[in-house]
């Protein structure tokens, strides 16, 4: 007994209270619903930064040279409060299949059948002891760097410059080295993706379509999502066919990360292959921003397509290979160049035009697409001619524009559904049957679609010590009422989140469901010639039949919303 007395003196009874209390606070709700290996992870994780907390909270006691009036009772509390914490994290545990059970409810989704906190226990043990490992090692490099200042300057000071400089040399190499490295090579291995991916495709028989032979932009210079968007557009006899009315063949650009060098080349580039196939003499134009991939969702532009008769010019430029929640992390104003370059060359023309015979002007952007799109107009400089309107999916927490916006919301609104004023000019909508309100719209019509359950919109770099807003408050009926905020763990569940954020069903996430695209389009651009009941049937053929529907001749809405491949 009195071995194992000693045993349990050499552990950091700080380190194991923290890092079990962490453990099991990770396997309480989050936004979205995690398996057994992602929990296992979490919990790792969760368990490595409680430790770390704990053990450095010990050594502060100790270095301020404080004492405890009894040792012996002092040992045995942070014995019994571990012990507590260690009772804690089996209860939790037990109740994890449940908690994440009541979040696949909340989405339509399978329980889990079966109860496994033992493996989650076992998968958990590997990330902790990488990470503890890690965090005793740069504990070492403190202890030697002192120990050789020690010979120079006062113990204390040389301990504090040693945390400093191997705190500074942790850091260099983590963020300058490690991680710019690991991102270079996602880069490289998503450009070698998007270059060889269907390279063996042929390109467009169509003259009008991006990369064809007589095309402005070489087929070999889009990738696989940027022929995804071009090839699968449907025809005017598709569209004619469901929507019951004449109708034309859409037009659709594309101008790959390849095509041109810099992003003023490839706005450019974009305006004159805009030029060629006729976009200024369309009805509707929309400049899109794709995510990351350069992917462009087939919900947003499809039922955009329907709703106007096909009578609609799309372009869309890339500005990078990663994927969204990647550059998010990493560079979140990578395309913010692209988007201002493409609005700028867009802009300028449409503003040159005469007033009744340019098209409509409309921006779009889904993920980090939204935050490059909303970053692509300067305010003051089109309120003498604004376009006419936005739909913003999914704006990432790191969007100016959406954090401006949603910081002047009206008082009595909550932060994961704002009211902007009078709602003339800008709309929050959690779905689509949030637009059906009576207010006028003004001139400009901006639509901000984001469902409270997306964490790449509800990530916070605040939250390891600050409450986020939408968990104060009224609560969104979508966020489980057994989430909570907790110091930290909450950080480490959400940035796990924005990583399974596409994991979610239809609906929920950052998965948008394509009748939300259709409402949202409905309310920003105002499509003439349909009735109330005609736009319903419209809605529901449109998105009734799944992820793709089938009329004469084939398949033609590739509505499945699996963006940023």
């Amino acid at each position: 007994m009195r071995f194992a007395g000693r045993r349990l003196d050499t552990l950091s009874a700080g380190g194991w209270l923290f890092g079990l209390l962490f453990a099991a606070l990770s396997l309480t709700p989050s936004l979205i619903p995690r398996n057994v290996m992602v929990q296992g992870v979490l919990s790792g994780c969760a368990f490595a930064a409680g430790y770390g907390i704990g053990v450095f909270f010990e050594w502060l006691w100790n270095f301020l040279e404080l004492r405890w009036p009894n040792r012996k009772i002092a040992r045995w509390t942070g014995r019994l409060c571990a012990g507590a914490c260690l009772v804690l994290t089996i209860v939790f545990l037990w109740f994890w299949t449940g908690w994440q059970n009541s979040i696949r409810a909340g989405m339509g989704e399978a329980p889990l059948e079966a109860t496994q906190p033992l493996l989650v226990a076992l998968i958990a043990l590997l990330p902790a002891a990488l990470l503890i490992g890690l965090g005793t090692l740069i504990v070492e490099g403190v202890r030697v760097v002192a120990r050789w200042l020690t010979r120079l300057i006062p113990p204390r000071v040389a301990l504090v410059g040693a945390m400093i400089l191997v705190g500074l040399a942790t850091a260099t190499v983590g963020d300058g080295v490690i991680a710019r490295g690991l991102f270079l090579a996602a880069d490289r291995f998503y450009g070698d993706f998007d270059r060889l991916v269907g390279i063996s495709e042929p390109m467009p028989t169509d003259p009008l379509k991006s990369g064809s032979a007589q095309s402005l932009v070489r087929w070999d210079t889009i990738g696989l999502d940027a022929r995804v968007y071009v090839e699968t557009g449907p025809s005017a006899g598709e569209i004619a066919a469901i929507t019951e009315k004449p109708a034309e063949t859409p037009l659709r650009v594309y101008v790959g990360l390849r095509s041109a060098d810099t992003p003023e080349q490839r706005a450019a580039l974009a305006l004159k292959e805009m030029d060629r196939v006729g976009a200024f003499d369309r009805a509707v134009l929309v400049l899109i921003m794709p995510v990351g991939t350069g992917w462009v969702e087939p919900a947003a532009i499809d039922t955009l397509e329907f709703l106007h008769g096909g009578d609609v010019a799309s372009v869309a430029v890339q500005y990078s290979y990663l994927t969204s929640w990647l550059s998010l992390v990493s560079e979140p104003d990578i395309g913010v160049e692209t988007a201002r370059a493409l609005f700028n060359a867009v802009y300028d023309r449409w503003t040159h035009m005469p007033r009744d015979q340019r098209p409509k002007l409309y921006l779009h952007g889904l993920s980090l697409g939204a935050y490059s799109s909303a970053a692509s107009a300067q305010l003051y400089d089109i309120l003498g001619d604004p376009f006419d309107g936005a739909l913003w999916v999914g704006p990432p927490f790191a969007s100016a524009a959406w954090r401006t916006t949603t910081a002047n919301r009206d008082p009595g609104s909550p932060v994961w559904r704002p009211r902007i004023g009078q709602e003339t000019t800008v709309r929050f909508a959690n779905k689509g049957d949030d637009l059906d309100t009576a207010e006028a719209w003004g001139p400009l019509r901006i639509v901000y679609l984001q469902y409270p359950s997306d964490p790449i919109v509800f990530f916070d770099w605040a939250l390891p010590y600050r409450e986020p807003l939408w968990l104060s408050g009224e609560r969104a009926p979508s966020v489980s009422p057994l989430l909570n905020w907790y110091p930290v763990v909450t950080f480490l569940q959400l940035a796990l989140d924005m990583a399974l954020a596409q994991t979610a069903p239809i609906g929920f996430g950052h998965v948008y469901a394509p009748q939300d695209y259709f409402d949202g389009w409905v309310a920003v651009t105002a499509p003439e010639g349909f009735t109330s009941a005609e736009l319903e049937a419209l809605e529901a053929k449109l998105t009734r039949h799944g992820p793709r529907a089938l009329i004469e001749g084939g398949w033609f809405l590739h509505n499945q919303p699996v963006v940023e491949n």
